[in-house]
């Protein structure tokens, strides 16, 4: 087998194309011979050690597969050989193989392709829990996306959609505003890189004309840094801010916000939620399947690009350019 190692900490350019010995399946695992994964923002973290989660060295990123079971532990009930699976790994994904816990690999729909698998649960879920659990959101709700071109903040897009909500998508660029409104959004606003104060202000002021005078109820962050407080100010009574991460760097909040608008500021570690609660993370993957299914939501993928080309995927990543998903695919042997 082969897997992108990260040998130290380092940009994309650190990365090495290396084979290593195929593992074997333990008593409770699959190996599984990945067909695509994607890529995802804290991979361009966690090779550089700015994550939560910090690997031990050499490891491959990429927490997100989709593939076929190719072998089975000895201890394994409910699948089998040939069985086409999706699974978070966590990391280990950019490589041709991965052995994982059999209860993480989950049947792929018949109908959805390996490029669609390999970029759905990672996004969708993270915006699921967010939206529905952390949220509670409403249909007839406002909701405003920071970063919605991207991954994450796409999939919110489509979900807050078909959860009946009025979707304000907060972009850089006119042509991320194009793709949010082809993916649904009803409104769009952009905004300037590195603003300051008065271009916050200018922000601010846009979301709240676009939100009206009850304000926007849902802001969806993903993006962090200058552009926290303009979303907030823009809040309405009793609003959700979700915390979702920080691509722009982690804002300073003036505390008083909260109170003056009674609004909550809400985390949303959809890792932590998925260990802590498994079952409740496959009910709300059947959901999605669902949603998938009758075409209210679909992975966009932007490139695919063969697994050995990471570095390049990972790179284009960090440019903030993506619009929805990077797909990594391995060859057909």
């Amino acid at each position: 087998m082969h897997a992108m190692l990260s040998t130290a900490p380092g940009g994309p350019e650190t990365l090495q194309w290396s084979a290593q010995d195929c593992p074997q399946p333990g008593a409770q695992e699959v190996l599984v011979k990945i067909h695509a994964a994607s890529v995802n923002y804290p991979d361009t973290l966690m090779i550089q050690d700015l994550y939560q989660i910090k690997p031990p060295r050499p490891f491959a990123p990429g927490g997100e597969i989709a593939g076929e079971i190719i072998a089975i532990g000895p201890e394994v009930q409910g699948h089998k050989i040939g069985d086409r699976v999706l699974a978070l790994t966590g990391y280990g994904g950019f490589a041709t193989h991965i052995a994982i816990p059999a209860a993480s690999a989950i049947r792929i729909p018949d109908q959805m392709s390996d490029l669609d698998a390999a970029g759905f649960v990672f996004t969708y879920g993270t915006s699921h829990h967010a939206l529905k659990e952390r949220a509670n959101l409403q249909s007839g709700e406002t909701v405003l996306v920071l970063g919605a071109a991207g991954g994450v903040g796409s999939a919110a897009v489509e979900l807050a959609k078909a959860a009946g909500a009025r979707v304000i998508a907060a972009v850089s660029s006119a042509e991320k505003a194009a793709f949010c409104q082809d993916i649904g959004a009803d409104a769009t606003v952009i905004y300037g890189h590195a603003p300051d104060k008065e271009d916050q202000i200018s922000f601010g002021k846009n979301i709240k004309a676009l939100a009206g005078k009850a304000g926007v109820d849902v802001v969806y962050d993903a993006v962090g840094g200058p552009y926290a407080e303009p979303a907030l100010r823009a809040m309405g009574w009793q609003g959700r801010y979700l915390v979702i991460g920080f691509a722009a760097g982690i804002p300073k909040i003036p505390m008083n916000l909260p109170l003056l608008k009674g609004c909550q500021i809400v985390g949303v570690f959809w890792g932590a939620a998925v260990q802590r609660d498994p079952v409740q993370h496959l009910r709300n993957v059947e959901e999605l399947f669902e949603l998938y299914r009758s075409g209210k939501i679909r992975p966009r993928v932007h490139a695919a690009y063969p697994m050995s080309d990471a570095a390049t995927a990972l790179t284009e990543m960090q440019s903030r350019s993506v619009l929805g998903k990077i797909i990594l695919t391995n060859t057909p042997e």
